[in-house]
């Protein structure tokens, strides 16, 4: 397979090529997006999976089963024409990542053999020098188009815009974009800059098709709506394969988005399938495409494989992640703090009133999101799911508090919808229910004796001078919560309908543990009124 890397306006570098040949070609395209980091299995909620759980066949993922049914299609392919394709997002998301970093994502991508990846917001995460490091590791391109990297010496010339793989004869033609706000979610620094998504991939597009490239498909990482908008207003796009919202097509699961593949009425009068694949490898994605002579995409057609206990696990793969295990081991020991006093996180108290790991969970997140003009925090109760004792905190503990991988997400919703996610939060206390409220930078009030639905009095949040003031139903919060409460739930559907939603922060356990250390290492657990109950 020949490999031709093109910047995204290299028109003069396209012009030696020949046009493919006319013929009805098929490509089947295996695709992953979203990873994370999630090497080992996880639970039904994305969590992480106990051994137990996952030896009765409960668990899903992980990259043993990812290996298993990459190989499996291939060779149920045989020699027809595939290629396996990365959306983006590998950095992030487990310990996995916190101990290797870069060289674990390029060890494993390397081995299944992906051919082209885009670059995902969370690559850079750790500033263009990780990026920089997986570049120098992996043995394929990656690719974003829109990205602007030549002021940033780490990576100038190093993310091509575009790419032509030939494939079965045939010249495939690659063009990729990134989130525009990836300044707002990621750290790529100063010298780095997104550029206009549909401009730059229209641009992309057209020097492919100056060079005779008539099989185009856009590999983003801009979130599913943004890869509609790009499917039906960018000319010369065939297909998309995307990343960033993960999002789940399929024409067989209640809790999909949308069909698998989404067709769109393209700018050139055909239609374009859209296609991405969840996240965290729960899915492998499988899409096989057939172009005519024209190179007009003629079929396209596919589905989403779960990757669940029906999948043997690569025992290779198993047995290197066990080595890769033992210095996380000793990770969860580290001690990342201590603590004056014992942090109350238990169930009786956290998902009834304030308790002091509530502030402190809800304390780390708002200080995070701050710089993303988050005022509000709101964390569910039942995500605190055990106490810390006084003394040294390790890293094993916060992950017992915090054992979801649960991330930190954001959304714009009113100070109305801000009350009435508190009136939900407080509509099942009788039951000892998990949404219960915990919060930072607002108080409230709550009267248990009233109906539900009016139980919420009081909300204050902070004004000029850091005064409490009256809430402002009228005004626009920024809200700072985990990802699994701005999708809805908990019965947070005010979450799930705000403005601006964004999931895909850091995890909490490591918002936590930065947090502690950020106060010097030495922390002193404290409730100080934010959440009154009226008798």
């Amino acid at each position: 397979m020949k490999k031709v890397l093109l910047g995204a306006t290299a028109l003069t570098l396209c012009a030696g090529f020949s046009p493919a040949a006319y013929a009805e070609f098929t490509l089947n395209i295996l695709h992953i997006n979203d990873f994370h980091s999630r090497f080992a299995p996880i639970s039904q909620y994305d969590a992480n999976c106990s051994a137990e759980d996952d030896a009765a066949g409960e668990c899903f993922g992980g990259i043993a089963r990812l290996k298993t049914a990459i190989d499996d299609k291939r060779a149920e392919y045989k020699s027809e024409n595939v290629v396996l394709v990365d959306a983006g997002d590998q950095f992030q998301g487990s310990l996995f990542y916190t101990q290797y970093r870069s060289e674990i994502i390029a060890e494993f991508a390397n081995d299944l053999g992906i051919e082209v990846m885009a670059v995902g917001n969370h690559e850079f995460d750790d500033g263009p020098e990780e990026l920089a490091k997986l570049l120098d590791a992996v043995k394929f391109p990656i690719i974003s188009g829109n990205t602007n990297v030549e002021n940033e010496p780490l990576l100038a010339g190093r993310v091509p815009g575009t790419l032509v793989l030939e494939i079965g004869g045939e010249k495939i033609g690659f063009v990729s974009a990134l989130a525009e706000d990836t300044d707002e979610t990621s750290s790529p620094g100063d010298n780095v800059e997104f550029e206009d998504t549909i401009t730059s991939l229209t641009t992309q597009a057209e020097a492919l098709t100056s060079a005779g490239v008539n099989k185009i498909i856009a590999l983003t990482h801009i979130g599913y709506s943004q890869d509609l908008r790009v499917a039906a207003n960018v000319p010369n796009v065939d297909v998309v394969v995307g990343g960033h919202s993960h999002s789940l097509l399929s024409n067989t699961d209640e809790n999909a988005v949308g069909p698998y593949p989404t067709m769109v009425n393209g700018p050139d009068g055909n239609e374009v399938p859209v296609v991405t694949a969840g996240a965290y490898a729960k899915y492998l994605g499988d899409l096989t495409v057939t172009w005519d002579d024209d190179g007009n995409v003629i079929s396209a057609e596919g589905a989403p494989i779960i990757m669940d206990a029906s999948v043997t696990p690569d025992e290779g793969y198993v047995a290197r992640l066990a080595e890769l295990q033992e210095p996380i081991n000793s990770l969860m020991e580290e001690v990342i703090g201590t603590s004056t006093e014992a942090i109350e996180g238990s169930r009786e108290v956290c998902r009834v009133v304030e308790c002091s790991m509530g502030n402190l969970v809800a304390d780390a997140i708002l200080d995070a999101a701050s710089s993303s003009g988050a005022t509000i925090a709101i964390q569910n109760g039942g995500g605190l799911r055990s106490s810390i004792d006084a003394g040294e905190i390790t890293m094993g503990e916060v992950l017992t508090v915090l054992p979801f991988s649960n991330t930190l997400a954001t959304v714009d919703i009113s100070g109305a919808d801000v009350i009435d996610a508190l009136e939900n939060g407080v509509s099942d206390i009788e039951n000892g229910a998990g949404r219960f409220p915990q919060v930072a930078g607002l108080k409230y009030s709550y009267t248990l004796a009233n109906p539900v639905g009016d139980r919420i009095s009081d909300v204050l949040v902070k004004g000029e001078g850091d005064e409490w003031v009256p809430i402002d139903e009228e005004a626009t919060y920024t809200i700072v919560t985990n990802n699994y409460m701005r999708g809805g739930g908990d019965g947070y559907g005010t979450f799930a309908e705000g403005d601006n939603p964004y999931d895909f922060g850091p995890p909490l356990e490591q918002v936590l543990a930065d947090y502690i250390a950020g106060l010097g290492g030495e922390y002193t657990p404290y409730t100080d009124g934010r959440i009154t109950v009226i008798e």
